[in-house]
């Protein structure tokens, strides 16, 4: 009789990041009260106790769904290398990868409009957040000094109301996109009105830092 395979040991990392990817489709489709612990299980292949003992409860998983939504972001922009382009090639690749990256991650955008529904009492905590974020105003204030120091763009502009704005300008049309469809007789998500407005969101930035 052959001796009993030993049982190889759980990967716990595995296992969390299929909890956390089952956890984003549902809290971003059903929001934070109306996702059901039970579906994230079935879709993870994990068990709700499982889930519990990785995250303690579902007001703290949804919180860390929504800190690695931000962290995600605020890594990718990191990754485009924006220190060594021209300050005006660098805002407008800024501004077309804040476009593309809210089209390729529509689940980004649910998350923190239902975090905002909450107060985002979830991440006033969270020091990671404050980290990615200062790190990123901090790469943005570099682009517009060297724009400053080239004269190409005007002095005075603060940082964190330039991210504002790009975020906002992509933002609010996608989320808006049904109302606006109708109100502005268009298919605001039709392949050439998605060409239209990002060209309209990058002369917006580059009128408005030009000096």
């Amino acid at each position: 009789m052959k001796p009993a395979q030993a049982a190889k040991p759980r990967d716990a990392k595995a296992t969390k990041a299929r909890i956390l990817s089952a956890a984003k489709s549902e809290f971003a489709k059903h929001g934070l009260h109306g996702a059901r612990v039970d579906e994230i299980a079935r879709r993870s292949l994990a068990n709700k106790r499982m889930i519990y003992h990785h995250f303690g409860n579902k007001e703290e998983l949804f919180r860390t769904v929504v800190e690695a939504a931000y962290v995600d972001i605020r890594a990718a922009e990191q990754q485009l290398d924006l220190d060594h382009m021209d300050p005006r090639d660098a805002l407008e690749k800024l501004v077309r990868f804040t476009w593309s990256y809210y089209l390729a991650n529509p689940e980004f955008i649910t998350l923190v409009n239902s975090e905002n529904l909450h107060h985002a009492k979830h991440l006033k905590g969270s020091e990671t957040i404050k980290l990615v974020s200062r790190r990123f105003v901090a790469m943005v204030q570099k682009i517009l000094n060297r724009g400053v120091e080239s004269g190409l763009f005007r002095p005075g502009i603060d940082p964190v109301q330039l991210n504002i704005t790009i975020a906002a300008i992509g933002y609010y049309y996608l989320t808006n996109r049904y109302t606006g469809s109708i109100l502005f007789e268009r298919d605001f998500m039709a392949p050439e009105a998605l060409d239209e407005r990002l060209a309209f969101n990058i002369d917006t930035i580059l009128r408005l830092v030009r000096a």
